[in-house]
Formats: C-alpha cells, structure tokens, sequence
C-alpha cells in the first residue's frame, strides 16, 4: 500500500508544477483535466501526509523512553497510545481511499418508485418514501425535478420518476435500490388490523448523450393526449410521449409537461439511464455471478429495508441495522442509515481485495 501512496504523492506534486506551466493554464482542456486529477488526489495526499507526521511523532516519543526522567516517560507513553490510535485510523482511511472508485458515484440519479403489492396502501407509502428522499436532497443542497408520475385516486403513486441533481448523489443513494416493506395499519382499515405492503426503489445514474447514445431508427415514438387518475383527460392536445425502444423493447412515457418537445426529452433522459443500467447489470452479471454486494449492482428483486409503524422502527436487512427512529427518517433523516451502509460495503470490499 504505501509503495502505492508514495506514487501517488509523485504524481500529486507532478502536477503542481503542471498547474503552473503557463502554458497549462492557457489551454483550458488541459488545465480543466490535470486540477480535477490534483483534486482527486488531495484528500489522498492530505491523509498520507499525516500519516508520515504521526509515524515521526510516533518515533520521536519512542525515543523519550530511554530519558531517565519518569515523568517524561509517562507523558511519553500517554502520547505513544494517543499516536498509535490516530495512526491505525489513518491507516483505515487510506485503505478506503485507495479502493477502486465507482465511476457512477458523482453522477446525478434517476429515482424510480413502484408501487408492488399491497393496493391503494403500497401507493401511498410509495409517496411517503418519495417525501423522505425529497426531504432528505433538501438537506443536501440537492435539486429535485419530478420527470414522470402516476398518481393513484387516493393520493398516492403507481409510479413516480425524478431526477435528483447534486453533489456526489449517486454515492450517497446507491443502496436504496430493491424491495422496501412496511407494516402498518392503513388509513382505510376499520378493524385496526396491521397490513404489509412493499414498494420497489430504482437508482439508476443519470447517462448522458456520451455515455449511451439512442439510434433515432431504433426507436418509435407514439404521441396520446395525457390523463389523470380515473382516465380523465388533462390535456386537449396529443403531448403525451410513449418511447419504445425496439432493441430492448424497454417503455417510457412522460406526460407530465404541456409539450410535446418537453415530454419527448424527458422520456429520453429516463430511457438512457435504463439502458445503461441495463448495461452495467449484464456487465456485473459477466464480472461475477456470484457477487456479494447485490445492491452495488442495483438488484431490485431483494427486500433491502422494513419500515414498521406500530413499533417505530426501520431494519435495514443486508447490514442487520435496526434504528428505532422511524418518524424522523421518514422526515428525510437518513445521514445514520446511509453512513452506516457505506461502511459496510467498504468493509466488504476491503476484505474481497
């Protein structure tokens, strides 16, 4: 590993001194390439770095072992186990750093939210779900853009699509893609009686034109006049938009915009991103069958996560998390949880090295 840092450091200082080439600066393709390679970078570096300073540190109160003095002795071993325990955590953080880096993390994401089993109950979790993650890219600086949606008559989702645009989302939301179940009595129960009902989340990394680009021959477009819960029309014009894409046969409809034109590049943007998660899964599915991390490869089949009401708690069924907190995570309080699965999954990548 530390053969590794030090090159890593090389190359760092390398390209400080590119950064500072006149001619660098001037051709900004360059200029723009090498400062987000120094920025990747630094954070390697800064850690190394002290990590150097604490092995120095380390050696340096070794040495006031040998003073004949007891109490420089004491102090000496209260700052040997003080830097010890700050060099085994920057071990750690440089083992994760140094981990292969999901090309997807600093994407934006498309979120896609199905009602499953349950009726008119998994519909209106499906909107509770979709107000949690809502609420939780506020508190992230996020921005939020519904692309498509299929509102039940009770207020609730069939479906419902968004783009969640922000700083490093994907990293953050990747593991919420599979099957969500909630026990809880619904609003239309008389009898008080605790129903289950499940939803399916989708995470899919925004693809843009570079990443999958869609033969026009290969697609057909139908255009219908939108309607609303019931089949009631909402439009007097034909703007709604139905794309299949014949290769794969994959649908996708957008309704939601009065244009035609706007409707037709929203359904590309979610048909793009489903290709190339089509893509990636039968790439992931090549690598290895008999991969550990399902949810890396967004596996929607398994059941990731219960939400029960009566006791007010959320497990999460891959990492064995209970938290007793359910209000408030339905509220967009989801740091906990989701910090707990990173560092689960980077666990098991360390251990499959």
């Amino acid at each position: 590993m530390f053969n590794k840092l030090d090159g890593v450091e090389e190359r760092f200082q390398e390209l400080e001194t590119l950064l500072s080439d006149p001619e660098i600066i001037k051709n900004q393709e360059s200029y723009r390439k090498y400062s987000k390679e120094h920025f990747d970078l630094s954070k390697i570096v800064a850690a190394y770095r002290e990590f150097k300073r604490t092995q120095e540190d380390l050696q340096d109160s070794e040495d006031l072992l040998k003073d004949p003095d007891p109490e420089i002795k004491e102090m000496a071993r209260e700052e040997i186990h003080a830097l010890n325990d700050r060099r085994k955590q920057l071990e750690h953080e440089l083992t994760i750093l140094l981990l292969p880096k999901d090309p997807n993390d600093e994407k934006n994401i498309l979120l896609e939210i199905r009602a499953g089993t349950g009726g008119d109950e998994a519909g209106l979790f499906a909107a509770d779900l979709f107000r949690m993650y809502s609420a939780y890219a506020e508190k992230m600086g996020w921005n939020v853009e519904i692309m498509s949606q299929n509102i039940t008559g009770v207020g609730g989702f069939k479906e419902i699509i968004a783009l969640i645009a922000g700083k490093d989302v994907y990293s953050r939301l990747k593991y919420e893609s599979g099957v969500h179940r909630v026990q809880r009595v619904p609003v239309t129960e008389s009898q008080g009686r605790i129903h289950t009902s499940a939803i399916t989340v989708a995470i899919l990394p925004e693809a843009e034109e570079v990443d999958i680009q869609i033969d026009p021959n290969e697609i057909k477009v139908d255009v219908y006049r939108a309607s609303g819960p019931g089949g009631q029309s909402v439009n007097t014009t034909d703007s709604a938009v139905r794309i299949t894409h014949i290769p794969t046969g994959l649908v996708v409809t957008c309704q939601d915009e009065k244009s035609q034109h706007k409707n037709k590049a929203k359904a590309l943007k979610v048909l793009r991103a489903r290709l190339l998660d089509k893509m990636q899964q039968e790439q992931d599915a090549k690598i290895s069958e008999t991969r550990k991390t399902q949810v890396g490869t967004g596996d929607r089949s398994e059941r990731i996560r219960t939400y029960n009401f009566p006791q007010g708690r959320i497990t999460d069924h891959r990492i064995g998390l209970t938290l007793y907190k359910l209000e408030s995570i339905l509220q967009g309080d989801l740091t906990e949880l989701f910090d707990s699965l990173i560092t689960h999954y980077q666990a098991e990548s360390i251990r499959d090295k």
